[in-house]
């Protein structure tokens, strides 16, 4: 697939100040510019993450309100129930809440509770709440999900059922009717850290209950690994607060991880150093497997077991639900392609919206992110929920796909997610005029250019640059992810050094020479460009610098991202 090389023109003046002051390799001052670092003292916070940076949980409207509740419940013997959405976020939320009231308060009084996909759907449900009030709770935490859920949080408190709602999806025009609602993203919310993931919402909660009682920060900042996995898996950005706790969160995961994380890396087999990107392909969708297939409240069990077998049985059972996600996933991808392959219409539009009955309801947004790979435009992954159509949507870089969803309103009967993801349920005699009114919106809205996947480029340099000690400080502006991106860098006019070869039919192996430097690399899935290399004229390549151990030697090497003939 064609890219856009979008290469960042950072402002000579301030990288020349900034190099002035931290008197580092000029690279690495373009790569802070671009990331708005601008002095030495941002630089250093920058590099040098601190707990100590996080917010005060009590600028998040409705704190107090919460924590009054909770410790209100707590004095009077009230059973209280931590309910959290089914995947990585909302599960890790729920187990980071359950095991902190524990600390605090009788566990006879507390239990948790995750809807099922397949019987209740997402966010609150009906079927939740008759269980609370059928066993005597009278508190509901929510936790990643219930910021729309207006009608079952009256219907709950008809029933004498109050809800502290912890959410982090864009809220609508009318709140639920819950005792206190912590959601930054409220517009009267004047916390200023907007992009918490739902854990880190719940995390703050927790802060706040810990800093009433008086107790220690350790009995907080042990959840941190959950934390992490779920700032990774729900790819929110890691800037601000949220790297701060991915830094320390990650940081425990290599250490010391609670049981069930320990049982799922130990399971994947991997030995090495856990990095954010090893957190989204390792532990995430073990833990996503379980409740797009079955059950997500194995994966609670899993999180809160204190003993390392026992979480390992838990695990062994993601691990399961995880192999039947990837067949699942495979055969609806095929069969969605060719749905699209098949009929010239839908692959001339500028959306994808597919449906089939059949498939698997737990896959659909997976689904829709394969599509995307190859029919670059936002994409809707219909199928059959019951009485209803439900789907899964995937947006491209810089496209807001929650107002277009939005603008669709009159089709649904319920949606919600973020700029990027999305979900939404609608009845069957409304599929193909969501169909055309989705079409007719992406179309007059979406910018030409944003059809095209962009990669953005923070610096051009010179195979001379790519030293030891520029990869070593590219590694200290982990971890990375959305808003704090892998540095991606250009360098002109290489050539084949005559060592380049195709592996397994797919991959090349480059062999690469600028001025003397040979650097070798790796690109995937890129056969199809080879003639490229064989042709032996200069190229201009973008890729990430990175390192290969072989052997226990290490050594640089470049990861290529695109490659195209130089210009004259």
């Amino acid at each position: 697939m064609e890219r856009r090389w979008n290469i960042l023109q950072a402002d000579h003046d301030k990288v020349s100040a900034l190099q002035t002051e931290l008197k580092i390799d000029p690279v690495i001052c373009k790569m802070l510019v671009s990331r708005g670092i601008f002095t030495f003292e941002e630089a250093r916070l920058f590099f040098r993450p601190d707990l100590s940076m996080l917010h005060s949980p009590w600028l998040m409207k409705d704190m107090n309100k919460g924590v009054d509740r909770i410790l209100q419940a707590i004095n009077r013997n009230e059973k209280i129930l931590v309910f959290g959405d089914y995947d990585v976020d909302g599960t890790t939320s729920v187990a980071l809440m359950y095991q902190f009231l524990e600390k605090i308060y009788n566990s006879a009084y507390l239990d948790f509770y995750v809807p099922h996909r397949y019987t209740e759907g997402y966010g609150i449900s009906k079927k939740g709440i008759d269980q609370a009030y059928h066993n005597d709770f009278t508190l509901i935490i929510s936790l990643d999900c219930g910021i729309k859920s207006l009608e079952l949080v009256s219907y709950a408190k008809t029933l004498g059922i109050d809800f502290i709602i912890c959410d982090h999806h864009m809220p609508g025009t009318e709140l639920p009717d819950a005792v206190a609602i912590l959601n930054p993203k409220q517009e009267d919310c004047a916390y200023p850290y907007k992009d918490l993931c739902g854990c880190g919402v719940g995390f703050k909660l927790v802060t706040a209950l810990a800093e009433r009682l008086e107790l220690s920060k350790q009995d907080v900042e042990g959840y941190l690994d959950l934390v992490a996995v779920a700032i990774a898996a729900d790819i929110v950005s890691i800037t601000g607060e949220n790297r701060v706790m991915a830094y320390y969160g990650l940081k425990k995961i290599n250490e010391n991880p609670c049981m069930g994380i320990k049982a799922l890396i130990h399971l994947s087999g991997f030995q090495k150093k856990i990095h954010i990107t090893n957190v989204v392909f390792i532990i995430a969708p073990r833990v996503n497997a379980a409740g797009r297939m079955d059950d997500a409240t194995k994966a609670v069990r899993m999180f809160i077991e204190k003993d390392f077998d026992r979480a390992l049985v838990f695990a062994h059972m993601l691990h399961s639900d995880n192999t039947d996600r990837k067949e699942a996933d495979s055969i609806i991808t095929e069969e969605a392609l060719a749905l699209i392959e098949l009929d010239h219409s839908l692959s001339t539009r500028k959306s994808t919206v597919v449906f089939k009955p059949h498939w698997h309801k737990g896959v659909v947004g997976i689904v829709a992110s394969r599509l995307i790979e190859k029919y670059y435009r936002p994409t809707i992954v219909l199928t059959k929920s019951g009485e209803l159509i439900a789907g899964s949507a995937r947006s491209v870089q810089g496209f807001n796909l929650y107002e277009a969803i939005h603008a669709c309103r009159e089709h649904l009967v319920g949606y919600g997610g973020h700029f990027a993801a999305a979900g939404m349920t609608l009845l069957p005699d409304q599929v193909e005029a969501f169909i055309t009114k989705f079409e007719e919106v992406v179309s007059s809205t979406i910018l030409p250019e944003l059809l095209v996947r962009q990669t953005t480029i923070e610096a051009v340099v010179k195979f001379k640059d790519l030293t030891t000690s520029l990869y070593r400080i590219i590694c200290q502006m982990e971890p990375f992810g959305p808003g704090n991106m892998r540095p991606v860098l250009v360098a002109r006019k290489v050539v084949d050094s005559g060592f380049s070869k195709m592996l397994k039919e797919q991959h090349i192996k480059f062999s690469l020479l600028q001025d003397d430097v040979i650097f070798n690399g790796i690109g995937f899935n890129m056969a199809e460009k080879f003639f490229m290399l064989q042709a032996k004229m200069p190229l201009d390549i973008v890729f990430t610098l990175d390192e290969n151990e072989w052997n226990n030697q290490k050594q640089l090497q470049l990861t290529i991202i695109d490659f195209r003939i130089s210009a004259p």
